[in-house]
């Protein structure tokens, strides 16, 4: 064969890419003037363009593409409370970067043609492990707010659970959901104003309620607060109040409370509101095993593991790296719950098999209910559900109760 002459081979090559749709991909430019030392791999065949938002649920591929459509419907105020870590947001990027450093061990000739992906929570079974999480305000993102989440939760056979700031009341939220839902608890620093707001959740039929330990301080919302100064709406009618204002707390007094942290929690409290309702008491934002038995000896019923999707403190921990630790000192005595940084149906999968009995999502929901409402919520749940179900089909695993820690190694 005659040698080859490099710098034609060059010429024909460049000549090759400027009509190639490789040039459509971002890190393309420039390969006109200068041939790469070597091509992308993997190659990005679909790279998101923001001037191609998704139309209807149904186009989206998976629950990433929810979010530009949210940030584009959504006033930037809202959008950005909700985005928002605080600090540095390293635990915000923690929570989904250690599910990368978790790798599944899938098994082999398994019949996985039928699958079992339920899970049971105090005697009540669910078609899924993937339960939405408390948010607050979700008529900041769609007009319908919680009850376009309620209605999406009847339509994929979601546990819900509530805020105590939800922009729509608990009684109505279960009656819009068809079936009992969580409650979840900001205690607030008054005795009184949290009792009152257990009795509110009991008589709505609530059978747990979910009592939030990790917000007893102030935050700095970065992200919220740099979107606020571009936010031309006047926002202080709306919000001169605060929380205050929100359904749940209708008819209760709050005259006496200049703040709504609740920085003076202990066990002692653990311990009254277990005496007060006969709800289950779970706890939320437990992130230690020496909590975690704590939790035990005082009675409590369940455990959720829970930054508060990096917006309680800027601790730099993610919550599937606690997960293990906690579990292991609950020893299978009461349920342990987890949510921060779920995105796909492997993170869900890593999350049981590490021991959790269920995980709770919030963002994805919410750029579901901004993007499109209902239907958005909707397909966000029936995208993470199909997407676990593969998962275990491809793992080899025919029931959630068949997992184990033997189905995940560290990367």
């Amino acid at each position: 064969m005659p040698a080859l002459d490099p710098s034609a081979s060059r010429r024909r090559f460049l000549k090759f890419l400027a009509g190639s749709p490789l040039l459509a991909w971002p890190g393309a430019a420039g390969l006109a003037h200068e041939a790469p030392s070597r091509l992308p791999d993997p190659m990005v065949w679909a790279p998101r363009d923001m001037g191609e938002l998704i139309k209807s649920p149904q186009d989206a591929i998976n629950v990433f593409d929810f979010e530009p459509v949210a940030y584009k419907n959504v006033p930037p105020a809202h959008f950005g409370y909700m985005a928002s870590g605080i600090d540095d947001e390293v635990t915000l990027r923690e929570n989904r970067e250690a599910f990368n450093r978790l790798v599944l061990r899938p098994r082999r000739l398994v019949d996985v043609t039928n699958i079992d992906p339920s899970v049971e929570l105090f005697g009540v079974k669910w078609e899924t492990p993937i339960i939405i999480a408390p948010t607050g305000g979700n008529r900041a993102f769609h007009e319908d707010g919680e009850l376009a989440v309620a209605r999406a939760a009847k339509a994929r056979r979601n546990l819900q659970i509530l805020s105590t700031a939800a922009s729509t009341s608990v009684d109505d939220v279960t009656r819009e959901r068809g079936a009992p839902i969580w409650f979840q608890l900001y205690a607030s620093p008054s005795w009184d104003v949290a009792k009152a707001l257990v009795k509110r959740a009991e008589a709505a039929g609530c059978p747990v309620v979910a009592l939030t330990v990790d917000r007893v301080a102030g935050r700095n919302q970065e992200t919220f607060f740099r979107l606020r100064r571009v936010d031309r709406r006047e926002c202080n009618d709306c919000h001169a109040l605060g929380v205050r204002t929100r359904p749940n707390y209708e008819g209760i007094d709050l005259s006496g409370l200049k703040s709504m942290l609740s920085s003076n929690l202990t066990w002692d409290f653990v311990r009254r509101l277990k005496d007060a309702t006969r709800m289950k008491v779970v706890l939320k934002g437990i992130l230690t095993g020496e909590d975690a038995k704590l939790s035990v000896d005082n009675g409590v019923d369940g455990i959720i593991v829970s930054n508060h999707g990096g917006r309680g403190e800027d601790s730099g921990g993610a919550t599937i790296d606690a997960l293990p630790g906690i579990v292991q000192v609950v020893g299978g005595r009461i349920p342990v719950l987890v949510d921060g940084g779920f995105r796909r149906g492997t993170d869900v999968l890593k999350a049981l098999a590490l021991g959790a009995n269920g995980i709770c999502i919030g963002r994805p929901y919410l750029w579901g209910l901004g993007a499109f409402g209902q239907a958005g919520v909707e397909r966000v749940l029936e995208l993470m559900r199909a997407e676990f179900e593969v998962a275990m089909r491809q793992c080899g695993v025919r029931s959630v109760k068949e997992l184990s820690p033997a189905f995940v190694r560290k990367a």
